[in-house]
């Protein structure tokens, strides 16, 4: 216990000064707990209120596709780079250096392969994340699936509960399968049900015709996905469009490490993202690098 002799009263106390509460950052999050705007804060840069993910978790429905075969040679070198890493906890534990300092989207499910019929989904443990120390939890949600759509929804939901729990938000991850269309008015669905079932972030894709009425409708933060591998110059311009629509960043994988230059496209589209660089700008990014680093 202090000791009460000697003390000296206080004085700058702020009488007539309001205790500054100033909203988060992140729209959606205002009322979430600390724990879960402390994460989302890791995750997304407070200044341009956006993230750049790396993504490389294909491996847990799709095995060893091409760039991934060698995580710790392809991979690793670019997570400096990334203002999160987005990974199953097998590859995370094996591959991944405990060193590098990024938040962790942790894909939270797992089921069925490309082999058999997709997103017949089980949840992990919450535990384990705790352990792994991951800032978001990604699930699927296969809006549309007349198989799963129920079952990825209430995964999603016990999720949120879980993560609500502990103080982890959760990533709603939209699958668009076959027989779907990546339009607007699906995507503007998907995107608002993952939303209204509590996920503090969505990741979805980008459309070319209203996205911006995707990215209004939705209540918290879109990230979209870089999808297949694109030619340099209209991945940046995905990010670009993406982005100037309202998307608070992109959750991309294979347009990243299946690149002629990896680190050099990681750069450009940290230029569209985080300083409005417009298309032109950032290729020439990824071409100086290249140029540069051969």
């Amino acid at each position: 216990m202090a000791d009460n002799e000697g003390n000296i009263d206080a004085k700058k106390i702020g009488i007539g000064t309001p205790q500054k509460q100033d909203g988060f950052f992140l729209k959606g999050n205002e009322h979430a707990c600390y724990g879960i705007k402390a994460r989302l804060s890791q995750v997304f840069n407070e200044k341009s209120g956006r993230t750049v993910m790396l993504a490389f978790d294909h491996g847990f429905i799709m095995g060893p596709t091409s760039g991934l075969e060698r995580i710790d040679l392809t991979i690793n070198p670019l997570i400096q780079y990334s203002d999160c890493i987005m990974c199953t906890r097998g590859i995370l534990r094996s591959v991944v250096p405990p060193t590098c300092n990024k938040p962790l989207s942790l894909r939270f499910d797992a089921g069925s392969t490309i082999l058999t019929s997709l997103n017949d989904e089980t949840l992990g443990d919450i535990e384990d994340a705790i352990r792994v120390n991951a800032a978001l939890l990604a699930v699927m949600v296969a809006i549309g699936d007349p198989d799963h759509e129920g079952l990825t929804i209430a995964n999603l939901t016990k999720t949120v509960d879980m993560g609500m729990r502990y103080g982890i938000p959760t990533l709603g991850v939209t699958a668009v399968g076959k027989g779907l269309n990546r339009d607007a008015r699906y995507l503007g669905l998907a995107t608002r049900v993952c939303a209204e079932n509590g996920a503090n972030v969505v990741k979805t894709y980008y459309c070319d015709e209203d996205f911006e009425n995707v990215t209004n409708a939705c209540p918290v933060p879109i990230v979209v996905a870089g999808g297949k591998k694109l030619p340099e110059r209209d991945a940046l311009a995905l990010a670009y469009n993406a982005v100037t629509q309202g998307a608070c960043g992109v959750d991309m994988g294979r347009n990243i490490f299946q690149s002629d230059s990896p680190v050099g496209m990681l750069l450009a589209v940290r230029e569209v993202v985080h300083n409005n660089a417009t298309v032109d700008q950032a290729f020439d990014c990824y071409e100086t690098y290249k140029a540069e680093n051969k």
